[in-house]
C-alpha cells in the first residue's frame, strides 16, 4: 500500500503569489506508482475491490456523501475516469452529472442551481463531469465577464463548497493536466476511429486555440478556489492509467479519512435466530 497522505500532498495544488502556474506541473509525471503494468495490475485487482468495500461503507452509513469533481480540457480523460475508476461501485450509491451549455431554463437562474439540483444523497459518490467551474474558467478564459463579476462567482463557489462540507459532502475536485502535444494525439486518434469520431467537436478546436489562455484561467480560479475543505489535485493525465490509478487512491483515502462505519440496527438477534431456526 501506498502512503496516501504523502499521494495527496504530492499532487494538491499549491499557488504561489496568489496563482497556480500550470506549466510548473508537468503533464507526464507518475509519482507513487511503480510502473503502467503493475499501477493497472493494482486497480483491476486491488484498488476496485477496495473501491467498492469503501463506498459500500458510505452507502450503508448514509449520513455523509463525496462529490468528486472533474475537470479539465476537452479529451483530458473526465469520461474515462468514470469508465475506469466510478465503475467499481455500487451504481445505486453513484450519481454522475455531466453539464453543457446551460438551458434557457438554467439561464434563468443563478448558475450554481442546475448543480445543486445533482448533488448526491447522503451515503452516495456523485461525479461531476466538468462541473460549476465552467463557469467561472470560460468567461475568465474568454472575457466574456467583467472582472467584478468573475469575482462574485468565485466567492459563490467558495461558500457553496464550504456549506457543503458544513452538510457532510466531502468535495475531491482533480484537475485532469494534459498536454498540448497529448491532446493533438487524442483528437486524431479520435478523428482515425470511427467509434471514437463521434465524440470530436470542431468547436473543440476553438479552445485549443486559446491555450494559453485557458491554461491561465484554470491557474487562477484553481489558486482562488483551493482550501482545505476543498483542495484542488492535480493529477498528471498524459498517461490514462496513472490518472484512473491516482484518483482511485484519492477516493479511497478520502473514504478512509472519514470512516464511516456499518449502522447497527437494535434488534433481538437471539429471538430473530429462534424466529428463523428450521423446524424440527
Amino acid at each position: 500500500m501506498i502512503d496516501i497522505t504523502a499521494l495527496r500532498d504530492e499532487l494538491r495544488a499549491r499557488p504561489t503569489d496568489g496563482a497556480v502556474n500550470l506549466a510548473g506541473y508537468a503533464t507526464d509525471t507518475t509519482p507513487f506508482a511503480d510502473s503502467k503494468s503493475d499501477a493497472q495490475d493494482q486497480l483491476e485487482d486491488d484498488l476496485h475491490d477496495a473501491l467498492y468495500d469503501r463506498h459500500e461503507l458510505l452507502y450503508a452509513e448514509e449520513e455523509r456523501s463525496i462529490l468528486l469533481v472533474l475537470q479539465g480540457l476537452d479529451a483530458s480523460g473526465k469520461n474515462g475516469t468514470i469508465k475506469h475508476v466510478v465503475i467499481a461501485m455500487n451504481p445505486a450509491g453513484v450519481r454522475v452529472a455531466s453539464f453543457v451549455e446551460p438551458t434557457e431554463e438554467e439561464q434563468e437562474h443563478h448558475f450554481l442551481w442546475r448543480y445543486r439540483r445533482e448533488l448526491p444523497a447522503p451515503g452516495q459518490i456523485g461525479v461531476f463531469n466538468r462541473s460549476h467551474y465552467e463557469d467561472l474558467i470560460v468567461p475568465t478564459a474568454i472575457g466574456t465577464l467583467p472582472d467584478d463579476e468573475i469575482a462574485e462567482r468565485i466567492d459563490a463557489v467558495n461558500d457553496f463548497e464550504a456549506e457543503l462540507s458544513e452538510k457532510g459532502t466531502t468535495v475531491v475536485k482533480c484537475l485532469l493536466h494534459i498536454s498540448f502535444d497529448e491532446q493533438r494525439e487524442r483528437f486524431l486518434r479520435r478523428l482515425r476511429r470511427d467509434d471514437k469520431r463521434w465524440k470530436f467537436d470542431v468547436s473543440d478546436l476553438d479552445t485549443r486555440r486559446k491555450w494559453d489562455d485557458f491554461q491561465a484561467a484554470y491557474g487562477s480560479i484553481v489558486a482562488q478556489t483551493t482550501s482545505e475543505h476543498a483542495p484542488w489535485y492535480v493529477i498528471p493525465a498524459d498517461h490514462k492509467w496513472y490518472r484512473n490509478w491516482a484518483i482511485a487512491q484519492l477516493l479511497i483515502g478520502t473514504i478512509d479519512a472519514m470512516a464511516p462505519a456499518y449502522p447497527q440496527p437494535d434488534l433481538d438477534i437471539e429471538a430473530l435466530r429462534d424466529e428463523l431456526a428450521p423446524p424440527n
